[in-house]
Parts: C-alpha cells; sequence; structure tokens
C-alpha cells in the first residue's frame, strides 16, 4: 500500500542545519526536472511582479523571497516542512518509531518543485502550487504528468495507491486506475450529500494515519481499503472501471 498526498500550500521553514542533498532524495531520476523547475521558480520569485506571478498575496512575500535561495536554505525531513490541516491530522510525530517508519516507506508526496517526495527526504521550504505556470516550463501539472509516471512506475507497481491528493495535484500524475483509489469526503443530512474542502482534507489526513497505526496487514485491495476504512467511518466503494480509478467515499454526520 502506497498512499499519495498533496503537499501543505504552507510550510514550515527548518531553523538551521545544512541545505537539500539532492543526491539523497527519493526519484533521483527526477533531479533533472527538479532542476529546472527550482531555477525557473528562482527567476519568478525575483521579478518585481512575482506575487501576482505565482498567485499569491502580499503576506507571503517572504516566502516567494525565500524562493530565490533554495539552494543554500536550511532543509528539514518533508513531514516537517509540510504543515496544515492534513497533516496535522496525520500527526507523524505522534506515531511510535514502528509507525514512522512504515510511514516513510507508504507514504509519496506530489510536489509542485519535487515532483515525487518521501516522508525522509530532506527539503527547504517553498512556495509553489501544481497549478501554477512557470516560464520555459509551463503549467507544472503538464510538465510532471509524464516524468512522474516514468519515474514511479516501478515504486508503484502492484501496490494498492490511495489517493489523497487534491484535484490539483492529481492532475499531475494519473496512476493505473485498477490499483488506484480515490478518496472522497462528503457530508451528509437528511439524505442529503455535500462536498466538504477543509473536513476532506483534515478525513484524508485521519484516514492516512488510521491505515498507518491499525493493526493487521496493510489492505492490499479496494475492498480491503473499505473494509479498513469503515472501521471509523460510514464507508462505501465505488468500483472503477478500465479507466477510472476506484473510489473511496467517507460519509461525515451533517
Amino acid at each position: 500500500m502506497l498512499i499519495l498526498l498533496p503537499p501543505s500550500e504552507g510550510k514550515t521553514p527548518a531553523t538551521g542545519g545544512d541545505a537539500a542533498d539532492w543526491n539523497t532524495l527519493s526519484f533521483s531520476v527526477l533531479n533533472g526536472a527538479r532542476a529546472k523547475v527550482l531555477d525557473a521558480l528562482g527567476t519568478v520569485s525575483a521579478h518585481e511582479d512575482a506575487l501576482s506571478l505565482l498567485g499569491v498575496g502580499a503576506s507571503l512575500s517572504a516566502d516567494v523571497e525565500r524562493n530565490t535561495r533554495l539552494h543554500a536554505e536550511p532543509a528539514a525531513p518533508a513531514h516537517q516542512v509540510y504543515s496544515g490541516v492534513l497533516y496535522d491530522a496525520l500527526g507523524y510525530d505522534s506515531l511510535t518509531p514502528a509507525q514512522r517508519k512504515k510511514a516513510d516507506a507508504s507514504v509519496l508526496v506530489i510536489s509542485a518543485l519535487w515532483g515525487a517526495i518521501r516522508f525522509a527526504d530532506r527539503v527547504p521550504a517553498y512556495r509553489l502550487s501544481m497549478g501554477t505556470s512557470l516560464p520555459d516550463v509551463g503549467r507544472l501539472a503538464s510538465f510532471w504528468k509524464p516524468q512522474l509516471g516514468d519515474a514511479l512506475a516501478a515504486a508503484t507497481a502492484g501496490e494498492l495507491l490511495v489517493d489523497c491528493r487534491s484535484s490539483t495535484y492529481a492532475a499531475a500524475w494519473t496512476p493505473p486506475p485498477e490499483q488506484t483509489v480515490a478518496v472522497n469526503v462528503f457530508t451528509e443530512n437528511a439524505g442529503v450529500r455535500k462536498v466538504v474542502s477543509h473536513f476532506a482534507k483534515h478525513t484524508r489526513g485521519e484516514l492516512a494515519r488510521h491505515l498507518l497505526t491499525r493493526r493487521g496487514n496493510a489492505p492490499r485491495t479496494p475492498a480491503q481499503l473499505q473494509k479498513a476504512a469503515a472501521e471509523k467511518w460510514v464507508a462505501e466503494l465505488v468500483e472503477g472501471t478500465a479507466r477510472k480509478p476506484h473510489t473511496l467515499n467517507i460519509i461525515l454526520p451533517g
């Protein structure tokens, strides 16, 4: 089983230490593409219209300025850099050592800057969304799609993929539908279901934590995933097709 996560938009900078060593990052075949994105990001971030070009507000000017020196910025494990609702709900710091080891092996973060990394990979904090278009790179989801298809094929072969990504990050890589389960979250009140956003992030983080901490073997099929999710929530499985992944719907009280 592998759990696919989006990065958090906000990130916690490392307070000290060495810069990232790209030779130690997972999926080193992506380093050429990473360098191209990093160079384009640094150029855009130094532009006088950087905030507008990156689609962020003035409150994030320090984050954008940091983008101009990411080669030298202190790095920390991805599970420390990524923060926010989903990652708070996953709660890496409160996992046991064995559970952390499982998380390091089982979680893949699909990133606008790095393509794909694992929790133990050391990276600096940065500001970049997968929906951004960069000069000489183009829209990042389109740029990464062929790169990730090749790089992740071996690592994901035969694995059940629990896809907790948002649609923006899901656009960057389409894994084989027969082994993928996309996770949706709804509230239901008087038989009426509504899609939620904040609670979806939180619940996907809780699902990731549940899968990492529950006893027994990890799910290997969509049906086993539904059974595991039903240990905590009302959960239903919608079977996929030859072109569409399976879907796990988690239903919260409205």
